[in-house]
């Protein structure tokens, strides 16, 4: 009897160290990315959105490749992170990503796909902002437009079919926020206050989506944005 209490007493440190390096590992990586994403959940509800984007960084490269759900969850958060931040081409290049792998899954929320989507349809829209600002052809901003007069077009349709009057309303203005603006003359555009999300690119931060180039100064205030330029940025983001 001894002997098998020996024995069994000997091959506790090798189950132990069977689970560390095994199952532990990733409950390690696990708990190490659900702490990121609490301390980016709180940078966010402080206004402090960069350092929320390093921490959805971090919690990104923890997260076990299994955990696809809290991945594109945080993957959409520090998106929309970045666009309130003026990050305007990655925003909008993470999104499209995003976006184009959740919608075919049948596993995926629909209420998550409709906030991707709508994450997506405002970049599109901020985009054509500022090609619009840079001199960029009608041939290459009005897809961009276009596609986000989609997206809003078919969120108001879903919010109507699920009986969601106050999200349909919503789309619905957002629609006709982005049809003014690919209607609006060059001169009514540049006499609008310049948005946030263009800001970090019209600084010269990033390179918006094509040439990359600068677009011309603009005098006036550049947070608030005018009654008919488009969907008010507060109600963007995470």
């Amino acid at each position: 009897m001894r002997g098998i209490l020996l024995s069994a007493w000997l091959l506790v440190p090798a189950a132990v160290a069977a689970y560390h390096y095994g199952p532990g590992q990733q409950q390690m990586l696990v708990d190490g990315a659900a702490a990121r994403l609490a301390a980016a959940d709180r940078h966010v509800a402080a206004g402090e959105l960069s350092k929320a984007i390093v921490a959805y960084d971090d919690a990104l490269a923890l997260l076990p490749a299994a955990w696809s759900d809290a991945g594109r969850r945080a993957r959409l958060s520090r998106a929309q992170a970045k666009l309130e931040v003026g990050r305007l081409p990655e925003a909008y290049d993470e999104l499209t990503e995003l976006v184009a792998e959740v919608t075919p899954d049948a596993s995926a929320r629909a209420d998550f796909k409709a906030e991707a989507r709508d994450a997506l349809a405002s970049a599109q829209y901020y985009l054509t902002w500022l090609m619009r600002l840079e001199g960029e052809p009608r041939e290459q901003w009005e897809p961009e437009i276009e596609a986000a007069r989609q997206n809003y077009r078919l969120l108001a349709e879903q919010s109507t079919a699920a009986g969601d009057s106050e999200a349909a309303a919503t789309h619905r203005q957002d629609l006709e926020a982005a049809i003014r603006l690919a209607r609006m003359d060059l001169s009514e555009l540049q006499a609008l206050p310049l948005p946030k999300q263009c800001c970090g690119c019209c600084s010269g931060q990033c390179k918006c989506k094509g040439k990359g180039k600068t677009p011309k100064e603009k005098s006036g205030p550049q947070d608030a944005r005018g009654a008919s330029s488009g969907p008010p940025p507060d109600n963007r983001g995470s």
